[in-house]
């Protein structure tokens, strides 16, 4: 990992006088404020050679800014170093046993991805590890928090390739279920409709044949659609095909997790003269047969979800096929029940050389639903994924599994472990192609 210093953050209870200081008895140029609605503070950056200061300004009485202040009253709060990969920063601190505050980076300020370490591990010192936005064509529009390369991940004799089909968001209220906002908003800061971003991040396997687990929104939402969904797919599903060498063409098999418009949307597209087709025009698509059935005969609670145009196409292609029990799809890959999110769910168990990994779509959809409770009210059944969790989780410990997130916008993959008795992620680091 290298580090450089970014700024040093200086938390501030009169404003007026701490600009008095800085800008007037020093001549420093103030930059134009930034509000971080997430962590209620108002950020003041102050250039000072290649590095900055950073006067923090808490917004809201109950905001950490505002809760040091009054304890410690203002002064130094944390230093800032800025490094290139993030997740490969945490997951390098946390290997040599320091103690993380985020688990998982997070939204900061000037559009960057950060993550704290506890000042326990630090010395005293409060240490924020900041990751700047891509510019030019990394990230979709420089959005804030979202990583969407394309990652490679080896795994005995098969290839894992996380692709992007870009990003969306869901309220966050329905993402994290009982845990409460101050809790979930530290992990997934929400914007102005309460709504919290989420990643589309299919899973090419590459072995004895090429498959596709999955294939994000696709391209057949209208615009009513888009923006009540918050639908980014500037960069998509075609572009990071591409990137990892690979057309619809080179797909020989499409396995489904479940038939949610944000798993299976991408699996149709719509030809020049408007018909619905198979995206993919050499694959065979394999879909619990269970899971097709339900979504084929929609119940009230759940039909918002599921959308015809995406799979009803394949059986009238005559590429479906159907699994009724857990088994083999390919060498090394398995489908396994786990229920919860709806009746028929699975996930998808890769195992190779001795390692092994697990695409786990919504049973754990983002690296802050590690933690057993954190199960969100979009699930059908929480009790059974309760249980099918725990189940899981004991076994990727044991085992060390990759395990493969679906919708964590900044974190394509990481391995769980213990940290005082709640589960954590540290952040697996692939090969960018």
């Amino acid at each position: 990992m290298r580090a450089t210093l970014d700024h040093v953050g200086i938390a501030v209870k009169d404003l007026a006088a701490a600009l008095a200081f800085y800008r007037d008895a020093l001549g420093l140029e103030i930059e134009a404020p930034e509000e971080v609605a997430a962590q209620r503070v108002r950020a003041h950056f102050v250039p000072v050679g290649e590095s900055k200061l950073e006067l923090l300004e808490a917004t809201a009485p109950d905001s950490a800014i505002a809760k040091y202040v009054d304890k410690r009253g203002p002064g130094l709060h944390h230093i800032t170093l800025r490094v290139d990969d993030i997740a490969a920063a945490v997951a390098q601190v946390v290997a040599r046993g320091a103690r993380m505050i985020d688990h998982s980076p997070r939204d900061g300020a000037e559009g960057a991805l950060v993550a704290f370490i506890h000042p326990s591990s630090a010395h005293g010192v409060l240490v924020e590890l900041k990751q700047p936005p891509a510019r030019g064509g990394g990230e979709p529009g420089g959005a804030r928090g979202r990583q969407s390369a394309v990652q490679r991940f080896p795994l005995g004799d098969l290839e894992l390739i996380s692709l992007c089909d870009g990003f969306f968001a869901l309220d966050g209220g329905a993402l994290f279920g009982t845990v409460p906002k101050p809790v979930w908003e530290r992990h997934a800061p929400a914007d102005d409709r309460n709504r919290v971003t989420l990643s589309l991040r299919p899973l090419v396997v590459r072995g004895a044949r090429t498959m596709l687990i999955d294939a994000g929104l696709g391209d057949k939402g209208d615009e009513q659609f888009r923006e009540r969904f918050a639908v980014d797919r500037r960069r998509n599903l075609d572009h990071t095909l591409a990137e990892a060498g690979l057309s619809p063409d080179d797909i020989d098999i499409v396995l489904a997790t479940h038939l949610h418009f944000d798993h299976a949307g991408g699996f149709t597209v719509r030809d020049s003269s408007g018909r619905l087709r198979p995206k993919f025009p050499r694959a065979q698509y394999v879909v619990r047969r269970g899971e097709w059935e339900d979504a084929s005969r929609l119940n009230e609670r759940m039909k918002w979800a599921y959308v015809a145009d995406d799979f009803a196409p394949l059986a009238e292609a005559g590429v479906l096929q159907f699994v009724d029990d857990d088994g083999t799809i390919m060498p090394g890959v398995k489908v396994r029940r786990t229920g919860g999110h709806t009746t028929h769910h699975q996930m998808i168990a890769i195992e190779s050389g001795g390692k092994s990994a697990a695409y786990v779509a919504d049973l754990i959809p983002t690296s802050a639903h590690a933690p057993d409770a954190w199960i969100p009210a979009l699930d059908s059944y929480p009790l059974d994924s309760l249980a099918a969790r725990k189940r899981f989780a004991a076994e990727a410990v044991e085992k060390r599994t990759l395990v493969m997130f679906e919708h964590d916008p900044a974190i394509a993959a990481g391995y769980f472990h213990d940290d005082n008795g709640t589960r954590r992620v540290a952040p697996a680091h692939g090969t960018n192609l």
